[in-house]
């Protein structure tokens, strides 16, 4: 098997490799989900929040910070999943210690992310758990989709910190889309960076109606320029669990989505999909109203967390929102 890489580099794996290490959790989220859990070797703290990673060798560095490339080939792997945040250098360093290393280039909706999916069932000799998790993935995007086709779409913002925000183009406003919102920077005269830095004139035009935040910033909207907004005024303000709104990988985007779209359209009919029901040979699966999120791939969170969000007012808020619009 050879595949080129986000590098251009023609990486080849010439048998199904037992020894994985992952560098980023949306790699090691995916290798549990298609099958390939007991092939990994080496995870980033990141990736704690999965059932059994704390049997994994840590590659993180001593601050947390990325990852040691010390560690990593102490884990001997047969194959390295890098993100497309490693450097040059880093990946040259793994190379140049006779490591096989794929480099991945950054998913910017769930294409990217079903593509990125496939690419690892290759590479890992998992194709069929590759395929099964792609179709899971996609058929609670389509009702999600479906489910919210006709309605009005609330602005919606991801802020990071320090003005720093998710950009239209990136694999976050693809699941607000996905759940029946629309990005507030839509319209907005701001650089095609991925996560550009905004001004508070920027917030403050764009004027979000519901703020999609981590769990670390789930106090936000009663912060400048955020307060200000019909979000802040609202308290409209969907908390969503860190290890998945951030990491571009299939069960991010099932319960990412999922959640959203009940956040957003809290009357919303979507028939959601558990994975036990997904097929391959048909890619699609037998739809039950609200079926709950599948118990088989649901881990606890190192924050504990339930794989969603903190809904308080928000429903009622958002609900609020979107009938005063439609009026």
């Amino acid at each position: 098997m050879t595949l080129t890489d986000a590098s251009g580099t023609e990486v080849t794996v010439e048998e199904r490799p037992d020894r994985v290490t992952t560098l980023n959790p949306s790699a090691a989220q995916t290798m549990w989900e298609i099958g390939g859990k007991s092939q990994v070797v080496g995870v980033t703290d990141f990736a704690g929040y999965l059932d059994g990673a704390e049997e994994r060798t840590s590659v993180s560095k001593t601050d947390g910070v990325g990852f040691s490339v010390e560690r990593v080939v102490g884990t001997e792997p047969d194959l390295v999943l890098a993100p497309n945040t490693t450097t040059t250098d880093q990946v040259a360093a793994l190379r140049d210690a006779g490591l096989t290393v794929y480099l991945f280039a950054a998913a910017t909706d769930t294409d990217d992310i079903a593509q990125k999916t496939t690419t690892i069932g290759k590479l890992t000799g998992n194709c069929d758990g590759a395929a099964r998790t792609n179709a899971w993935m996609t058929a609670n995007v389509d009702a999600a989709v479906s489910a919210t086709a006709d309605r009005e779409s609330p602005r919606v913002l991801n802020p990071l910190g320090s003005g720093y925000v998710a950009n239209t183009n990136t694999f976050i406003s693809a699941m607000i889309t996905a759940s029946g919102g629309q990005n507030a920077l839509a319209d907005a005269n701001v650089t095609d960076t991925l996560y550009p830095q905004v001004s508070d004139e920027v917030i403050l035009e764009t004027n979000p109606e519901v703020l999609v935040v981590s769990s670390r910033l789930d106090d936000i909207q009663n912060e400048e320029p955020y307060q200000s907004t019909i979000a802040g005024q609202n308290n409209a303000t969907v908390t969503v669990n860190t290890s998945y709104l951030n990491e571009p990988a299939p069960r991010s985007v099932v319960y990412s989505v999922r959640n959203l779209t009940e956040a957003f359209h809290p009357d919303a009919e979507a028939s959601f999909v558990a994975k036990s029901e997904v097929t391959v040979s048909t890619a699609t699966a037998t739809p039950t109203e609200s079926t709950p999120a599948d118990t088989a791939t649901t881990e606890p969170s190192t924050t504990g967390e339930q794989p969603g969000f903190g809904v308080a007012a928000l429903v009622l808020a958002v609900g609020a929102i979107v009938l005063a619009r439609r009026e």
